[in-house]
């Protein structure tokens, strides 16, 4: 029996393999600074858990109708912070890179850098925080256009861009043995062909004789 996925892995499939291609393979989901997230859902929590006390302490039908209204609206607020967090991703797949930006709930956007358009990627630490608590910007470069797509606040941004260049060469090689595969086959057909040509006209000569 397959060992049970990591809850991480399962909500991160579900919220991001509408943004993959059939044969692609989600490798790595990187996001902004944790504390970031935290932050983003700090007062909806802390308006959530006052709601519940106020409710605990006061059963009043009034409240109880207010408590239930201020609650699902403070529901909502947090699951907004948190999708305008968790949403704002790098998908690090086996064919290149994703960049998901959430606006709201009906705006969203996604830019695909694959590796063989990949001609860079860079990471900046700046600032006493960003050395401190090891968060930077990662930056990768497109060919075709010469623009840079970033993520800001990434923690431990040397890892991501080492991680970034293992797939992106493992990708390259790959692909570089399928063309190389594909020259082999052009070349064993030509040669076939070219022989299929010189047996025949050996056996028109042979007729000829």
């Amino acid at each position: 029996m397959d060992p049970p996925l990591p809850i991480s892995f399962v909500l991160a499939n579900f919220f991001f393999k509408k943004h993959l291609e059939e044969d692609e393979n989600l490798l790595q989901v990187v996001h902004k600074y944790w504390l970031l997230g935290v932050k983003s859902v700090f007062w909806p929590t802390v308006f959530v858990a006052l709601d519940l006390w106020l409710l605990s302490i006061n059963h009043a039908r009034g409240v109880v109708i207010l408590t239930a209204v201020l609650g699902v609206a403070f529901i909502i607020w947090w699951i907004r912070n948190f999708l305008d967090y968790y949403l704002d991703a790098w998908l690090v797949t086996d064919h290149g890179i994703i960049d998901i930006a959430w606006f709201g709930w009906f705006h969203r956007q996604s830019t695909r850098v694959l590796y063989s358009d990949l001609e860079g990627v860079s990471y900046e630490i700046k600032g006493v925080f960003g050395t401190l608590l090891r968060y930077g910007t990662v930056s990768v470069e497109k060919i075709s256009t010469g623009s840079a797509v970033e993520l800001p606040y990434v923690y431990r941004p040397k890892k991501v861009e080492l991680d970034i260049l293992k797939n992106m060469e493992t990708y390259m090689h790959a692909r570089n043995l399928k063309d190389a595969k594909q020259v082999q086959e052009l070349l064993a057909a030509l040669v076939t062909e070219q022989m299929h040509i010189r047996d025949m006209r050996d056996s028109d000569s042979a007729d000829d004789a």
